[in-house]
């Protein structure tokens, strides 16, 4: 029955060749994550307290630490073609590890699928009413529900529909307020509100997709080559950044205010309204996606149980439509914000080990010639679990800096010195079941 509800895409095996994708297919999908109605407004926030040329360089700063990040634990998706947390089993975490990570994804992102699905419900509320805003909920969740469900295969058309639509939607919508505006003028502009730092607005673009650049992996695996996944990045996050965040900024310098969403929907109607739903639309999906794959592995690794993919997916995306239904989760977002501190030093201890120290990489190596994963990973690797700990309790606390760098640092040094000091090793070594299944994997390519 599982088989036959969308597809599995390869949720706890390794992506086969034959089912990549060229870069510029993966590189849309990344763009519509990194362009999405949430860069519009972090450029609105950075430009009522900043000047244009320091949001640049905040900009700046911040696109290149994502992009580091993202080109790191990349590379490792796209050579391995595992999903992040399945890859967190042989990348510093072990089984158990890999679990915690699993559901630390899983509860992270359908709880900010629900809170966007919630957005987006506003949107349709003001465009064309007639249900009230519970029901727009509901049905805009399930909706993507809908399209997760087929995997990255639907997910690509998604995105050659949206990801230009939204662009165009923008420039009509950013165009009709600054056309009304002297550009230089805005350029020369002092911030209208509150005066922000070069490191706080730094910390904010870089904090604020730092959970998207960890996951990365989720969407490589599906990339050819590490040069592909180098283009993607950064054509993504470049143009993504600096178009749609510095559009951001000199909007919040034309009108005085960083209440653009506001500002937009009213200037231009529908258009503004169309611009919300489709740039939530762009990175909800992902979301939803993401969350199931970490909810698979946690169940595969707890349970030894291979849940189907897809029916993951229904059950995440009824269940987060719903507590979007109920307006539940914007208690949640506190929550969420911490649990953000988590994902940095994931990324940090992942590439630690899979290009420094190296303990499980030659296992790695062995099964991706054979085209399986390997048959055992570590059941706990103790030093891990402490350097993980600590580097997100430096991210939290130290005020200095930038809290996610801190933090993602942190994990990569103390690893490097743990591994060099033989104290990265396993306790207890648990069987991977390879589940491959030709019917329930299959790609609708």
């Amino acid at each position: 029955m599982a088989a036959h509800v969308g597809v599995d895409d390869y949720a706890l095996t390794r992506v086969p060749a034959t089912a990549r994708y060229s870069w510029w297919t993966v590189a849309v999908q990344r763009f519509g994550q990194v362009s999405a109605l949430s860069q519009f407004l972090l450029g609105s926030t950075l430009g009522f307290g900043m000047g244009f040329w320091e949001a640049f360089l905040a900009f700046t700063f911040g696109a290149v630490i994502l992009e580091l990040v993202s080109i790191g634990v990349g590379i490792i998706g796209s050579r391995e073609g595992m999903q992040t947390s399945m890859l967190a089993r042989w990348t510093g975490f072990g089984q158990g590890g890999s679990a915690v990570v699993g559901v630390a994804i899983g509860i992270s992102l359908i709880g900010w699928f629900g809170i966007q699905s919630g957005v987006s419900a506003e949107g349709l509320v003001s465009l064309i009413g007639v249900l009230p805003m519970w029901a727009w909920s509901l049905l805009f969740g399930l909706a993507v529900t809908f399209i997760v469900l087929w995997g990255f295969a639907s997910m690509k058309w998604v995105a050659y529909l949206t990801v230009p639509s939204f662009l165009v939607l923008v420039a009509w919508s950013i165009g009709s307020e600054l056309f009304a505006h002297d550009v230089g003028t805005l350029v020369a502009s002092a911030p209208p509100g509150p005066s922000l730092s070069l490191i706080e607005g730094t910390t904010l673009v870089a904090g604020g997709f730092i959970v998207g650049a960890v996951i990365t992996p989720d969407m490589t695996r599906f990339n050819r080559s590490d040069a592909d996944v180098v283009k993607q990045t950064v054509v993504g996050f470049t143009v993504g950044e600096y178009l749609i965040g510095m559009s951001g900024v000199l909007l919040a310098h034309a009108i005085r205010s960083d209440d653009v969403i506001t500002i937009v929907t009213s200037s231009v109607g529908w258009v503004g309204t169309l611009v919300i739903i489709l740039g939530t639309l762009k990175i909800n999906d992902w979301n939803l996606y993401s969350s199931g794959l970490g909810v698979v592995n946690f169940v595969g690794t707890v349970f030894g149980k291979h849940v189907n993919r897809a029916m993951a997916t229904l059950v995440l995306g009824v269940v987060g439509s719903v507590l979007a239904a109920g307006g539940i989760l914007d208690s949640f977002i506190g929550f969420l914000t911490v649990l953000g501190v988590a994902f940095p030093p994931i990324a940090g201890i992942m590439v630690a080990e899979y290009f420094v120290v190296k303990q499980w990489r030659p296992e790695l190596e062995r099964s991706r010639a054979a085209g399986t994963v390997p048959e055992t990973a570590p059941t706990w690797v103790p030093a891990t679990l402490v350097i993980w700990l600590v580097a997100a309790l430096i991210g939290y606390f130290v005020s200095w800096g930038l809290p996610s760098i801190n933090s993602l640092a942190t994990a990569f040094v103390l690893y490097v010195v743990a591994g060099k000091l033989g104290l990265v090793r396993g306790v207890g070594v648990s069987r991977t079941v390879d589940s491959f299944d030709p019917v329930d994997q299959k790609e609708s390519v």
